[in-house]
This record gives C-alpha cells, sequence and structure tokens, in this order.
C-alpha cells in the first residue's frame, strides 16, 4: 500500500504531499496520523524552517473520508493532526484541483495559500446534513469577508481561485500544476530569513488572531453534537452512501 502523506526536502523546506488521489485525498485515520508526524518533523527539526503543505497535481483535499472517518485527534495537532496545532513554523498550502470542506479548513490552518489556477475552494458539509468541524466555522470569516464566508457553509457552493483571490483569501496565483513549485519558492523565500525572526512573528500574529481558538472549538463542539443527535445527521451519511439526494425532514 502506497504511503497516505510523503515528505521531500528541499533545503531548509520540508514538502509534505498528501498521497491518496484515487479518493481525491480524503482523510482517513492513516492519513490523519501520517500529517501529524510529518507537521511534528517540521515543527521539531532544527534544520527545518519552513513547511509546504500538498495534495500533488491533480487534488489538495476533498476533507474527510466520509466512509473512513478521519480517525482520532492527535495530541498535538488534533484534527486531521493539523488544523488545532499552534505550530512554530510557517506553513504553506500548495492548492490544485478541491480543497473541500476539510481540505479548506487544512488551507485556513496555513499561514500563506498558493493555488492553480483551476482550484476551486467549498465547504459543502451542510449539503452531507453535517457542519464544517475542523475551524472553518470560526476561521472562514478572517481571510474571507463575512458575507462570503457565511455564503459558502451555508449554502455549500464553491468558489473559484479568481474569486478566493480577489478575496484576500489566495496568496498567489499560478498555472495548474505548478502550485507545488511555486509554493516550495515561496517556503524558500520565507526560509531565507532569520529563523528566530520569522517563528517570533509567526507566533505574534496567531497569538493575535487565533487567540479566541478555544471558544471556537467550544462553540463548534455545540454546534456538531446538535446536528449529529438530528434525524438528518443520519439520512445526509445513508443519501451519501446510497449517491442520492438526502431528503431532510428538519429534525
Amino acid at each position: 500500500m502506497a504511503a497516505q502523506v510523503v515528505t521531500e526536502r528541499h533545503g531548509r523546506v520540508l514538502l509534505i504531499r498528501m498521497n491518496r488521489p484515487s479518493k481525491r485525498n480524503a482523510i482517513n485515520a492513516a492519513t490523519t496520523a501520517a500529517l501529524d508526524a510529518a507537521l511534528n518533523e517540521l515543527d521539531d527539526n532544527p534544520d527545518i524552517w519552513c513547511g509546504v503543505l500538498s495534495g500533488g497535481p491533480q487534488h489538495f483535499c476533498a476533507g474527510t473520508d466520509l466512509v473512513e472517518g478521519p480517525g482520532e485527534r492527535t495530541t498535538r495537532g488534533g484534527r486531521y493532526g493539523v488544523v488545532d496545532r499552534s505550530r512554530t513554523k510557517p506553513l504553506v498550502a500548495a492548492v490544485e484541483g478541491f480543497a473541500y470542506g476539510g481540505g479548506l479548513e487544512l488551507a485556513l490552518a496555513s499561514d500563506v495559500v498558493v493555488a492553480g489556477r483551476s482550484a476551486r475552494f467549498g465547504l459543502p458539509e451542510v449539503t452531507h446534513g453535517v457542519v464544517a468541524n475542523a475551524g472553518a466555522l470560526f476561521r472562514a470569516h478572517l481571510p474571507l469577508p463575512l458575507n462570503i464566508a457565511k455564503q459558502m457553509l451555508l449554502t455549500g457552493r464553491p468558489i473559484n481561485t479568481d474569486r478566493a483571490y480577489s478575496c484576500g483569501f489566495v496568496n498567489e496565483i499560478v498555472d495548474d500544476g505548478t502550485a507545488e513549485q511555486s509554493a516550495i519558492a515561496t517556503a524558500q523565500q520565507i526560509a531565507a530569513n532569520a529563523p528566530v525572526a520569522v517563528q517570533a512573528t509567526l507566533h505574534a500574529v496567531d497569538t493575535i488572531v487565533r487567540g479566541d481558538d478555544d471558544r471556537g472549538w467550544a462553540v463548534t463542539s455545540e454546534a456538531e453534537d446538535k446536528v449529529r443527535a438530528s434525524h438528518d445527521f443520519q439520512e445526509g451519511l445513508l443519501a451519501f452512501g446510497e449517491k442520492r439526494p438526502p431528503q431532510w425532514q428538519g429534525k
């Protein structure tokens, strides 16, 4: 079986590439564990100064594997081994194809987003009878205008790269198939700077921007508990498995 996540060193940069192309990099338990291990390496290795999170040339990540589930939260990284993490080093997301659901939340947990021209960003959880539970409920409105974040969360409708760039979420648009290479170049620019200054800067910014994360996770848990207790939650999972439109009952 191929590794769920592969890593490569590019000088001071660690490339972390999700590797489930047949599942559009949907995250199962093995992927969560592998991402956690890779992010631990990024944080703990003093010779690595910046990271790149990629899904390869076709798709970034379609979110949680709704059949297998994402596995348990990890001690250091939380959901997916990534999104609850207090990182000490910058992370650049290289997005091609889909960044949906948890995939978009992985990008939200990164510091810089480089995207291929045809990439698409979406939060389709409500279309499956669930809620975004990996940070989007309280992070999407930070890089995106509030009304755009609400539209994505409430309709499940994705936006394209141009829209994400004009809103300020995507930092750089590149030709399809070159996002990973371009993200590595950006990470190398970051890693060319003084690491103590970069890490102190990241810590200072995150202390302010993510200072209310504990409340955000608590509110997310409340929303998730309410949804999981509903009939519509079970119907959403059943409809997904049976590949049919769900029949919501509002209870």
